[in-house]
């Protein structure tokens, strides 16, 4: 199952004598036991897809010169060239949307095991780890999509493109009928999409929908739209499940985070890590627990009665060197939903000050 996770109080400290517990959580070997197999699985399936999807954003190149001169010359040629230009980045929104709303089934599920039954959540985290493992995976993921999507505007404007054209066809009576084929290739002006990776004859069931393309593009219109998913897949996971105190997933997420201090705080600990990119990943989930902790508890993870060690989380990455740290320190600073509240100590909004 991997090393165990030793408990954390509520309060592991006080005035006189800070406690400090050796904990580790073992993210690099743990294995799912029988009760953890079916739930670990069906995750496991959606989570082998997440590194192709990072592919898809980080490689997004955007299609700004083929729109430009299509806007500024518009002919025929500088149309259709992109068009043929802009449908297979549309294709690749497609893929990354459709792969949030896995994200957004999947995850329920790991929380519904972490979070319910008679045991304490720290109970919970112990016995579980392969389904905290994958949560701390959900986590990672959501943090490099978002910092990707942020560092492109591209992606907006490129499909902008797209919706002003599919709405100018459509206002022209240009728009294919039921059953007609095209050609994904571009060939055709009025080329549909389809969201795998072949290329020939498709049919117009294989569209982005209006309907598809409204929900695309709020997706996309948000600055962090994978965080949105997985906070209000949390949310509503707490509203819809009334048997499980929401205090339950808030301590999880807490505890999770104090684990995650506590492993990198320690040299004892950091040296247990088979692999050196270990330890960016601890710094990335901890992070994440933090923000999406802040997204869910009513009065978010920077208030004094917070179970999250944010002033520790935050030196912590503040010896971290800036390539290593910059963009966390961003992610707490700008996608938090709390921090700027008037509930917020000024320690700690001096220690994000950027």
């Amino acid at each position: 199952m991997g090393k165990l996770l030793s408990l954390l109080s509520r309060d592991d400290s006080n005035c006189c004598s800070p406690q400090k517990y050796d904990v580790f959580l073992d993210f690099e070997n743990a294995q799912p036991t029988a009760a953890e197999r079916e739930t670990f699985q069906e995750a496991q399936a959606v989570l082998e897809r997440s590194e192709s999807i990072l592919e898809e954003i980080q490689g997004y190149k955007g299609a700004g010169k083929e729109i430009r001169e299509a806007i500024s010359s518009p002919t025929e040629d500088t149309r259709r060239k992109a068009w043929a230009a802009v449908i297979p980045l549309v294709a690749k929104l497609r893929r990354c949307y459709e792969f949030s709303m896995q994200l957004e089934t999947v995850v329920p599920k790991i929380l519904a095991r972490l979070c319910a039954g008679p045991h304490s959540p720290s109970h919970n985290l112990e016995t579980q780890q392969a389904l905290v493992k994958q949560l701390a995976q959900v986590l990672e993921f959501v943090l490099k999509f978002d910092e990707h999507k942020m560092r492109t505007p591209a992606i907006q404007n490129d499909f902008s493109y797209y919706r002003r054209t599919i709405s100018r066809r459509r206002m022209s009576s240009r728009d294919p009928a039921p059953g007609d084929e095209y050609r994904e290739d571009g060939d055709d002006y009025g080329a549909a999409i389809d969201g795998s990776d072949h290329h020939g004859i498709i049919k117009a069931e294989d569209t982005v929908t209006s309907e598809l393309a409204n929900r695309m593009s709020l997706f996309y219109a948000h600055a962090t739209p994978m965080l949105k998913v997985l906070s209000e897949a949390t949310t509503r996971f707490v509203a819809e499940n009334s048997d499980i105190p929401i205090e339950n997933t808030t301590e999880t997420l807490g505890t999770m985070a104090k684990v995650c201090l506590r492993m990198l705080e320690s040299p004892n600990l950091l040296a247990q890590f088979e692999r050196e990119e270990t330890q960016l990943f601890v710094l990335r989930v901890m992070v994440g627990l933090v923000i999406l902790y802040d997204h869910v508890h009513p009065q978010g993870a920077f208030v004094k009665a917070s179970n999250v060690d944010v002033k520790g989380c935050v030196k912590l990455l503040k010896d971290q060197p800036p390539a290593r740290s910059e963009g966390l320190l961003n992610a707490l600073r700008y996608t938090t939903k709390h921090l700027n509240e008037e509930g917020t100590p000024r320690n700690i909004k001096n220690l994000l000050a950027a």
